[in-house]
């Protein structure tokens, strides 16, 4: 199985992954990646935080980005290079999560492709919103 080639891709393409992010996605993403921060996983701390509740690490949002980018736009095979990336809502526990990626850019000689990549929640709030570079796969 293999993505999109550079010659199969145009600009204003989209993909998209959605996911509800569940409390066990949350610890499951602590223990993965260490980040035991309390706001994302003590609820007596949270409730005490800016956010009163528990909230989603950002790069578990970011990570669904990379679902979209590496299995569906320009799929398997492709080379994340860059990411930049804008949280500008939080994710809390039971939030639907759609991560959508759209190509912005081609440049054929260089084999990079720029995308837009930005996260929505169930109430249509841009909760997460930046650009990629890529390398697509060769060949299929």
């Amino acid at each position: 199985m293999t993505g999109k080639t550079i010659e199969e891709l145009n600009p204003g393409d989209s993909a998209h992954f959605t996911k509800t992010v569940s409390e066990s996605d949350i610890y499951l993403y602590a223990g993965i990646s260490g980040d035991l921060n309390p706001a994302h996983i003590d609820h007596e701390y949270a409730s005490n935080t800016f956010f009163k509740a528990r909230i989603a690490h950002g790069m578990l949002s970011a990570g669904f980005i990379s679902a979209v980018i590496g299995m569906k736009l320009p799929g398997p095979g492709t080379i994340y290079r860059e990411q930049n990336l804008k949280f500008l809502a939080p994710v809390h526990i039971g939030d639907t999560i759609s991560a959508t990626v759209e190509v912005l850019e081609i440049d054929p000689e260089r084999k990079i492709v720029t995308l837009a990549t930005r996260c929505f929640n169930q109430d249509k709030t841009l909760v997460l919103d930046g650009t990629a570079l890529v390398n697509p796969p060769r060949k299929r």
